[in-house]
């Protein structure tokens, strides 16, 4: 049995792991590469292996750096099933559409500015290969045991960390012995509104675990909401400006809208005005709430109060362009939720370019910023940012809430490692930038006293 590290090595995106076996190659998740210079170059490469030879893939969750290059594999060949959760399955179809629909505006763009021999004028995929990629999905409940091969059984746990989202165990015979592999996908902090906390695993011959945050504790999460709440009364109604939030359409957009509803109820705001500019966060928000069933139990109290009183707050969700441009008369006493989450593309840059070189307006950086991307510029303390090729001068506060993070600290991480009775055979940290993934294997083996290894990108490990 062996597995390649072919994304999310010493790296947060590209999430791709190929496991083969005497009777079997499949994949867990097959995603982008996001965040740094050479993610597009890397995106376009042809895959490091035979699509055609894949047998299945299972997916951890829809967010693209998880999901984001399916299109890509059934397009070059691959035509057997994608396994996910039914919620995760309900996102592709909104992730991998987008996804595509970029794909196909940048190439256009790229014709436009006069590059139609450049590798950008072609889109890695198009909407054609994103409906091929969601009609090879195949669902299955959490906590379902359920053969896919001969020789492999598996089970989705839930991960707590977007809707949907997924630990994979897996159970393959290999050489007349079963072993028990498991990938934690990304894992939720225990205690978030919304979602349940990860499901307890207790064991495994092989283990992969994610280390986004494996370096560091996230802010205690009471000290986050006073900021927050100190960040958007103070904006709002001392400075008189307005409130830019980037957020990842799926999974922070809704944790956010949560909070300022349920903060609200609370008497800390008052009369809030909310707009999410994101035609695909509107289509996720909607989406999620046809999914209560999943949400604890105070989520769902939320949703009833919401829907019973009065004071909520004023929610809109634009869909045009043209919608999305009148926000720009605003200059006081709105609140702007948009993708991306990061900075990188969509309608969050024209809102930071109204609003970043005032001093009035304030940016809430709620999420992850990946290495070489703009929202990391921001958080890092650029004094100007360019957006759309002009440089901007930062002159807007500036907010960083760790405390909202969807991915587990170190502290959470090591938790659900210890309810492990016994290490792994052998343990993988992954999906984390190499400092950082280094430090978690550290605290790994001194902690827990375990054997763990850190791969490299590309690197492939026989495991028995």
């Amino acid at each position: 049995m062996n597995i390649t590290f072919h994304g999310a090595a010493r790296e947060v995106t590209g999430s791709c792991y190929e496991v083969r076996t005497k009777d079997a190659r499949f994949l867990i998740d097959c995603g982008m590469f996001q965040g740094n210079r050479d993610a597009a170059e890397r995106n376009r490469a042809p895959f490091a292996f035979d699509p055609n030879s894949i047998d299945f893939v299972l997916l951890t969750h829809a967010h693209i750096d998880h999901s984001g290059l399916l299109p890509k594999l059934c397009r070059s060949g691959f035509s057997g099933p994608v396994y996910a959760t039914s919620a995760t399955a309900e996102l592709l179809e909104i992730m991998l559409r987008d996804s595509a629909h970029i794909q196909e505006y940048e190439a256009l763009r790229a014709i436009r500015k006069g590059r139609k021999n450049s590798a950008a004028a072609t889109p890695i995929y198009d909407m054609a290969d994103a409906i091929r990629a969601i009609r090879q999905v195949r669902t299955r409940d959490y906590d379902e045991i359920f053969e896919i091969h001969p020789a492999i059984r598996m089970r989705f746990r839930d991960a707590g960390h977007i809707l949907g989202s997924a630990i994979v165990e897996l159970w393959v015979r290999d050489g007349g012995k079963e072993r028990k592999l498991v990938f934690s996908g990304d894992l939720g902090q225990p205690g978030r509104v919304i979602l349940r906390d990860p499901s307890e695993i207790n064991d495994a011959d092989v283990l992969i675990v994610e280390s986004t945050y494996g370096d560091r504790l996230h802010r205690n999460l009471a000290d986050t909401i006073d900021e927050f709440v100190f960040a958007v009364n103070d904006t709002l109604l001392e400075k008189e400006g307005n409130v830019i939030i980037p957020a990842f359409a799926l999974g922070r957009t809704q944790e956010i809208i949560y909070y300022l509803f349920e903060l609200t109820r609370q008497g800390r705001f008052n009369d809030l005005n909310i707009f999410v500019d994101s035609p695909m966060a509107t289509a996720i928000t909607e989406l999620t709430w046809r999914h209560l069933n999943l949400f604890d139990e105070e989520a769902r109290a939320l949703a009833h109060w919401s829907d019973k009183s009065d004071g909520v707050p004023s929610l809109k969700f634009t869909a045009s362009v043209d919608e999305s441009r009148a926000l720009n008369k605003f200059v006081s006493g709105t609140i702007i939720i948009a993708a991306s989450g990061m900075c990188t593309a969509g309608r969050i840059k024209h809102h930071l370019k109204h609003n970043i070189g005032r001093r009035q307006s304030t940016i809430l950086i709620t999420g992850f910023q990946a290495e070489g991307t703009l929202g990391r510029r921001i958080v890092d303390g650029a004094r100007q940012v360019r957006i759309h090729g002009r440089q901007y001068p930062v002159r807007a506060d500036v907010y960083t809430l760790g405390g909202f993070s969807a991915h587990a600290d170190q502290a959470a991480l090591l938790d659900w490692l210890g309810a492990f009775k016994s290490p792994p055979a052998r343990s993988f940290v992954t999906h984390g930038e190499a400092k950082t993934a280094d430090m978690f294997a550290n605290e790994i083996r001194t902690r827990l006293n375990w054997q763990v290894d850190v791969p490299e990108a590309g690197q492939s490990v026989d495991l028995f």
